[in-house]
């Protein structure tokens, strides 16, 4: 890439930075030092930090599960992710017996669908609200945008995007987003085969790390679009699923916090255990904006372990592409 280009890239990347100033979009509200954010342009606001639907899976314990998942919502995080096949769908189920006794009125609740045909998705769409125990569900995302034919399958007729606005229409599904985490370039036509049929999504969830910074970045090539287009950024992988502590480069915290600098509306954090929640709780209570001279600091020691992307295999390897191992779920 020529100096020139790298050059564009940082002015646009620093410019979507500008485009949603931190001071104005952070908003002290917990004794645990939670901070809330704007979501994109849907008029919601949620925490600057949210849970991992994925990680609630893997304690042994069921109970330990819903142990974390209330005591997050009880120290004030209100955004909580899922998906329809995280751990066999027990990730959901979990997460619902969690949304017991008043708690699903105190959380913006996110999940994810693999079918790719309308049949599928409404499927899957109907077997969520049914695991997670609810009426509606706030925002529902077509999960692994990993491949350049993913959005022409999207929106092709009797493709998944017409069982999302049926039910929008029936009152199951609020707003509309999608996820991925494999090049940005499949984000970016994401959003242009939106644009040409006259589509606008609410959310759109990406890797965003150090390494990220780096590497197939999707916060300097997508982030920066997001922001204005009124799209909410919605950061995962900040650890890189824990690689990135494999690399000895950057601390857990120093992590989190470079995904909080971002434009993001939240930060999706993993949470096995209460030891791996008070660390997020952590990041955000220590948390202030990064100077760029702090900025450039962590850039230029986490850049040589990026290059490669061995530390980011769901970008460079297939390891976590669950419609990959099980192309049957996407219909």
């Amino acid at each position: 890439m020529s100096k020139n280009r790298n050059e564009m890239q940082r002015r646009e990347f620093i410019g979507g930075l500008a485009a949603l100033p931190l001071a104005a979009s952070l908003q002290a509200a917990s004794s645990e030092g939670m901070t809330y954010r704007k979501l994109g342009s849907t008029g919601e606001t949620v925490s600057a930090i949210g849970l991992g639907g994925y990680h609630i899976g893997l304690p042994s314990d069921e109970k330990e599960s819903i142990r974390i998942i209330r005591s997050a919502v009880d120290r004030g995080i209100t955004f909580l992710d899922n998906s329809w096949d995280y751990n066999g769908g027990d990730s959901e189920v979990r997460m619902g017996r969690a949304l017991r006794d008043g708690y699903r009125k105190r959380v913006f609740l996110m999940t994810k669908y693999n079918g790719r045909a309308r049949a599928s998705a409404a499927k899957q769409i109907d077997e969520s609200l049914k695991r997670l125990q609810v009426d509606v569900i706030d925002l529902i995302q077509f999960h692994e945008n990993i491949r350049m034919s993913d959005p022409d399958r999207y929106f092709a007729p009797g493709g998944a995007h017409e069982a999302v606005m049926a039910a929008k229409k029936a009152g199951k599904v609020r707003y509309i987003g999608f996820t991925g985490h494999k090049d940005p370039s499949i984000h970016l036509r994401m959003l242009d085969v939106a644009a040409q049929h006259n589509f606008h999504f609410d959310a759109c969830q990406m890797p965003l790390n150090l390494l990220d910074y780096h590497f197939r970045s999707f916060s300097h090539q997508v982030v920066p679009r997001l922001v204005k287009e009124g799209v909410a950024v919605l950061g995962m992988k900040s650890l890189a699923n824990g690689h990135l502590l494999q690399a000895h480069v950057a601390s857990p915290i120093e992590c989190r916090q470079y995904a909080l600098n971002l434009p993001t509306s939240v930060v999706i954090c993993g949470c096995d255990s209460m030891q791996r929640l008070d660390e997020a709780f952590e990041a955000m209570r220590t948390f202030k904006p990064l100077t760029d001279d702090q900025l450039n600091a962590l850039a230029a020691k986490t850049k040589q372990a990026a290059m490669t992307g061995s530390y980011e295999p769901f970008k460079t390897t297939d390891q976590y592409d669950g419609t990959t191992a099980n192309p049957q779920t996407m219909g």
